[in-house]
């Protein structure tokens, strides 16, 4: 692990893992410890930094730097740390917004971009209720499914507690399997209740501004989405790939909301013919 001050003296630690050009990624949750993305494949040296508030990095003295658009200068202080005067840079499920406002305040520090299996609230663009429902009823042959949508009854009634949040995880892998029911526990604590409350609060995401910026990127952007995922679908991610200049679509066939776990890999090809 290694350690710098952010713009307001908040210590955030990152972990390298991999050799070769370096690509930052963002971890997503809101507020998962990004050790889950260590699983990764390709030819990189993987950069991913604890968000403020979960992992090892330390707590914000003030809660309000736990919203989306605040943390964009913990990723830009970061890059500034490494020495890089450009990144690659992946942001991953809730980490999608983070990513595409970086892209937006800083364009001209972006060589790629890759959302992976993103979210798309920073653009404006979320899934209805039916249409993730419906998402859903895709797996519904899988001997999980009456049990991971009782999870969701809850949730959707307000129960947030760690036992409902993994009752319908399975919807997010391509396979329940052991490794998944593994994977499904790296990175959580119930220390990062803060960041999931604070992170898209009121004025966080300002759309259209947004995507009037995100107009005149000119990094390539990847839109990195799995077959079997609840969200983004690959409907969705083909919509929002045209507020981006330079952008194509990747679906993995079989895989879900990690795609890296379903076919290490067929997602390590994928990423390392985007990024070159």
């Amino acid at each position: 692990m290694s350690r710098f001050p952010s713009y307001d003296g908040t210590n955030i630690e990152f972990r390298r893992l991999g050799a070769g050009r370096p690509l930052v990624c963002l971890p997503g949750g809101p507020g998962r410890a990004a050790e889950y993305l260590g699983g990764l494949a390709g030819s990189r040296q993987l950069i991913m930094p604890d968000t403020r508030g979960t992992g090892a990095s330390a707590n914000a003295a003030d809660p309000a730097t736990y919203r989306c658009d605040r943390l964009v200068q913990d990723v830009e202080a970061l890059r500034s740390h490494l020495g890089l005067e450009t990144i690659d840079l992946l942001g991953h499920s809730a980490a999608g917004d983070l990513a595409e406002l970086y892209a937006a305040a800083y364009p001209e520090r972006l060589d790629h971009l890759v959302l992976l299996t993103p979210a798309l609230r920073a653009v404006g663009m979320e899934m209805s209720d039916e249409e993730q429902r419906a998402a859903m009823e895709r797996r519904s042959g899988e001997p999980w499914c009456a049990g991971a949508m009782a999870a969701v009854e809850k949730a959707d009634a307000g129960d947030d507690s760690a036992e409902t949040r993994y009752g319908y995880m399975p919807f997010f892998y391509g396979r329940w399997d052991q490794g998944a029911q593994a994977h499904a526990r790296v990175g959580i604590s119930e220390r990062s209740r803060a960041v999931r409350a604070g992170y898209a609060a009121d004025g966080a995401f300002h759309p259209e501004a947004t995507r009037a910026a995100l107009d005149k990127l000119a990094a390539p952007t990847l839109i990195y989405v799995g077959e079997l995922d609840i969200g983004p679908t690959a409907d969705l991610a083909a919509r929002a790939a045209r507020l981006f200049p330079h952008c194509e679509v990747v679906m993995q066939p079989g895989a879900a909301h990690f795609p890296w776990l379903d076919d290490p890999a067929w997602f390590a090809a994928a990423i390392n013919s985007f990024l070159g």
